[in-house]
């Protein structure tokens, strides 16, 4: 195993939390393929450069605090970033059900202000909230009565 990629893979890893994929990609930059790759990917394993689950605390975390976005958006990007089932039920812990409920209602109340500006049928205002919501990921169910509960 080249000692060299190893540092750059290391180096590249310690910069941010990335997944087994993201550095598989970087590593076939770097023309590493094959045995010599999964070599590669195990020893950052080993060292604790590499974590998917950490990856998914992360990621979950960051997308609901600074993105507001909803757990069904969340759970979609980490599956389409190849993680495991275990990893993105860890990842998923990150965001405490009070929050949850509490940010999906700010998200809601900001653009229903937004909104009032320029669409004064209820029923309209009451899709466009609905439509938001689901775009940003959130559970059909709950942003319907929370949109409910808004109109109250």
């Amino acid at each position: 195993m080249d000692r060299l990629i190893l540092q750059k893979a290391a180096s590249y890893c310690a910069y941010q939390e990335r997944t087994q994929d993201e550095v598989r990609k970087r590593l076939q930059k770097w023309e590493v393929w094959g045995d010599e790759a999964d070599e590669i990917i195990a020893e950052l394993i080993s060292q604790n450069y590499l974590s998917e689950e950490r990856f998914a605390k992360t990621y979950a975390g960051g997308k609901f605090r600074m993105k507001n976005w909803g757990k069904m958006k969340i759970k979609q990007e980490l599956h389409r970033r190849g993680l495991s089932e275990y990893s993105i039920q860890q990842g998923m812990k990150e965001i405490p059900e009070e929050s949850y409920l509490t940010g999906l209602k700010e998200v809601l109340m900001k653009k229903k202000t937004q909104l009032l500006r320029t669409e004064p049928d209820k029923f309209k205002l009451k899709q466009k909230l609905v439509r938001f919501a689901l775009g940003k990921g959130y559970e059909s169910e709950l942003v319907w009565k929370t949109v409910e509960n808004l109109n109250e």
